[in-house]
C-alpha cells in the first residue's frame, strides 16, 4: 500500500519574471514605439515622471500635499484605463525624427538576411532560399516538402529528408513560427519557444497539436473532460495559446516613409572611436520621490503602492536597454573599426555568433537588438544589422564579408568602360584575381540586390 510522504528535491530551472520578461519586450522596439510606450506609462502611472521636466513649486504644505496625493488613488483607479489619443508624442521638447528609415524590408528579405547568418553548406544554402521563397506574406510555408526539390532543380539531386532538415533550420528564424505548414505547427513553433517549466504549457502544445478545433467552437467542457484537466489548468493553457500570433509573417512588412532616431553615436576622440547613447532617444524617467515618500510606512493604498512598483521595474528594464545596446554597439565598433575608416570595401565578415560570445549573451538576444535599432557615425546613420554579413573565402585565407564583395563589384562596374560593360563572369574573374572566390552566380545575386543593371542593359552604344 502506498503511503503519503515529502521529499525535498534541489534543481535549476529558469523563470522568466515580469521584469525579465519587460526587459525583452523593450529591448526589441525602436525609439519611436518605445517613446510611445513611455509616454503610455506616463499617463498611467502617478509615480513616474521625466528627470529632464521643470520642477513644479509647492503651492502648499506637504500635509496638504498628502491629502491629495491619497485622494487621487480613487480618480487614478478610472484613469489608467484610458489610453493616449496622441500616438505622435515622443516627449516634450525632444524632436520627433531626424532621418527617415526607406529600408522597406519584406518578409523574404528579413528571413533571406537571417539565412546568411547560418552556417549553411551550399545546398542547404540553396534549399533554404527555395523555402523562403514559398513562405506567404502570413508566414506560412505554401507548398509541400515533396516539391521543393523540383523547385530547386532535379540535376541538384536534393531528397525531402534534406528538405525537412533544412526547414527545421528555417522555423528558428523570426519572426517565430515562421515557415509552419498549418495553423497547429504555427501555434505549436512559438509554445515550445518557452521555458519548458511555464505554467500550462504542455497542455497548451497538445491543444494546439490536436484540439483546435474544440478551442475555435469554445467547447471548453468537452476539452476539459477529454484531456482530464481542471478549469484552472486550462485556463492557463488557453492564455499561452492566445499569446501566440497565427499570422506571425505580419509582423515583417514594408515600412512606408517612416522616421528613426539613432539609439546610438559613435565619435572618434583622440584617436579612439567612442560609443555612446544618444541622449535625444528616450526620455529618462525617475520615481516621484515626494509622492513613494508618502506611501512609506503606509499599509494601504494598494494601487499606488502597485504602481510604485512597476514604476521601478519601467527604469530599471530601460537600464538594461541602454547596458545592452552599448555592449553590442561597442563590440560592433571594435570589430568593423576598418569599416569607420575606410569605407564598405572594408567590412570585416561578422555574425550574429560572434557578438553573441564576444559579450556573453544568446544568439536571440543580439538578434533583438540588431533589428531596428540604429547608430550615428561619421559615414552615415546604419541599421546595426547593416554590419552583419557573411562569410566568403579568399586565396589568402582571410575571408571577406559580403558586404565587402558588393562593395568591390560596385567600384568594377562604376569603373568599367561604357561602351563595353563587365559581365558577371568577367566580374568574378576580377575578384579571382584579387584573391576572391565567388561564383558568377553570386555576382549576379549582389549585383540585382544593389539594383544594378545586366552588362547588356548597361551597355552605351556611341553616338553617330
Amino acid at each position: 500500500m502506498l503511503k503519503p510522504s515529502l521529499q525535498l528535491k534541489l534543481g535549476q530551472t529558469l523563470t522568466m519574471t515580469p521584469q525579465l520578461q519587460q526587459a525583452i519586450r523593450l529591448l526589441q522596439l525602436p525609439v519611436l514605439d518605445l517613446n510611445a510606450q513611455i509616454q503610455e506609462a506616463l499617463e498611467e502611472n502617478i509615480m513616474l515622471e521625466m528627470e529632464d521636466l521643470p520642477d513644479v513649486p509647492q503651492t502648499s504644505a506637504e500635509t496638504t500635499a498628502e491629502v491629495e496625493v491619497l485622494k487621487t488613488e480613487d480618480q487614478w483607479r478610472t484613469r489608467s484605463t484610458e489610453r493616449s489619443q496622441d500616438g505622435s508624442w515622443t516627449g516634450e521638447g525632444r524632436p520627433i525624427s531626424e532621418f527617415a528609415d526607406e529600408s522597406g524590408n519584406t518578409l523574404r528579405e528579413h528571413l533571406s538576411w537571417q539565412l546568411e547568418m547560418e552556417n549553411f553548406t551550399p545546398r542547404q544554402m540553396v534549399i533554404g532560399e527555395a523555402i523562403v521563397d514559398a513562405i506567404n506574406d502570413d508566414g506560412y510555408l505554401t507548398v509541400g516538402l515533396e516539391e521543393i526539390p523540383a523547385i530547386v532543380g532535379a540535376e541538384a539531386g536534393i531528397s525531402v529528408e534534406e528538405v525537412e532538415e533544412t526547414l527545421n533550420h528555417v522555423q528558428r528564424l523570426d519572426p517565430i513560427g515562421v515557415a509552419a505548414r498549418s495553423l497547429s505547427e504555427c501555434l505549436v513553433l512559438q509554445l515550445r519557444q518557452l521555458p519548458p517549466d511555464t505554467e500550462g504549457l504542455k497542455l497548451a502544445v497538445e491543444l494546439a497539436a490536436d484540439h483546435l478545433d474544440l478551442v475555435a467552437n469554445r467547447d471548453y467542457g468537452e476539452l476539459r473532460r477529454s484531456l482530464h484537466t481542471s478549469e484552472d489548468e486550462l485556463h492557463a493553457a488557453l492564455a499561452l495559446l492566445k499569446s501566440c500570433n497565427p499570422k506571425p509573417g505580419q509582423a515583417v512588412s514594408p515600412a512606408a516613409a517612416e522616421y528613426v532616431v539613432p539609439d546610438v553615436f559613435v565619435r572618434k576622440v583622440d584617436d579612439r572611436w567612442q560609443v555612446e547613447i544618444s541622449p535625444t532617444g528616450v526620455p529618462r524617467l525617475s520615481v516621484n520621490q515626494q509622492y513613494a515618500k508618502l506611501l512609506r510606512g503606509n499599509c494601504d493604498h494598494a494601487v499606488l503602492r502597485s504602481q510604485l512598483q512597476e514604476a521601478r521595474w519601467l527604469i530599471r528594464s530601460l537600464e538594461i536597454r541602454n547596458e545592452t545596446l552599448l555592449k553590442v554597439a561597442s563590440c560592433i565598433v571594435s570589430r568593423q573599426t576598418e569599416f569607420l575608416e575606410h569605407g564598405d570595401e572594408a567590412m570585416k565578415p561578422m555574425v550574429l555568433r560572434d557578438v553573441a560570445e564576444e559579450i556573453g549573451m544568446h544568439e536571440s538576444t543580439i538578434s533583438r537588438v540588431t533589428t531596428s535599432k540604429y547608430m550615428h557615425t561619421p559615414r552615415g546613420v546604419f541599421e546595426f544589422k547593416y554590419f552583419f554579413s557573411s562569410h566568403l573565402s579568399s586565396a589568402d585565407g582571410q575571408d571577406q564579408s559580403s558586404t565587402s564583395v558588393r562593395a568591390k563589384i560596385r567600384k568594377l562596374i562604376g569603373g568599367e568602360n561604357p561602351a563595353k560593360p563587365l559581365s558577371d563572369s568577367k566580374i568574378a574573374g576580377l575578384l579571382a584575381e584579387q584573391g576572391i572566390k565567388v561564383a558568377r552566380r553570386t555576382v549576379a545575386k549582389y549585383r540585382e540586390a544593389m539594383n544594378i543593371a545586366s552588362s547588356s542593359e548597361r551597355r552605351q552604344r556611341p553616338v553617330r
